[in-house]
């Protein structure tokens, strides 16, 4: 029975999240499965990976073979390495001490670059917010003085039209009186 280690696809339309298992290669995408090794969420930024590495290392031992996309999940938590190590105590090129120790270290600068991946991005995140709040400030005053010079302008235009009025009403005042005179004589 030929098994491969692949993906197995859950979660909805739009949104996926994925099972790694060992199955059987001739059984469906979605269907039997032997073993849940772990589980891939490609919606997060990074993609979070839960993964068994003692017991995808053992399929691998049993002669499981990845898929492409299985390989690279494998490969990025560290599990190929192991095995590669593995295969190298069997020989005896290594010891088990320093396989762990080779191990380790690896699982150690893998985990400080992806912490630095995560650093950036929230500081990516962090910045483009502190811009967007710089922006809205801006749009903010901008908005503010646009109503301020509005009110300036209505205030000049309320002054001259009731100097207008005043006007108006003063030459309005002694011709009113001088047809006043006209009609009582």
């Amino acid at each position: 029975m030929p098994v491969k280690i692949r993906l197995q696809r859950h979660g909805k339309k739009g949104k996926p999240f994925f099972w790694i298992v060992a199955a059987d290669a001739r059984s469906k995408r979605d269907g039997k499965f032997l073993e849940k090794i772990g589980t891939y969420n490609p919606n997060t930024n990074p993609a979070t990976i839960d993964l068994n590495i003692d017991s995808a290392v053992q399929w691998l031992h049993n002669g499981a073979q990845p898929t492409d996309t299985a390989k690279a999940i494998l490969s990025y938590k560290g599990a190929l390495l192991k095995h590669h190590l593995d295969g190298g105590i069997r020989k005896g090129a290594l010891t088990q001490e320093q396989a762990d120790a080779k191990l380790a270290t690896w699982l150690e600068a893998k985990a400080g670059k992806v912490d630095a991946k995560k650093d950036g991005l929230s500081k990516a995140d962090a910045d483009a917010r502190a811009n967007a709040l710089k922006a809205e400030k801006v749009a903010n005053e901008k908005r503010m003085a646009a109503q301020a010079e509005a009110a300036k302008v209505e205030e000049v235009v309320e002054e001259t039209a009731t100097e207008e009025v005043a006007a108006e009403e003063a030459t309005e005042a002694p011709a009113a009186e001088g047809t006043n005179e006209e009609t009582e004589a």
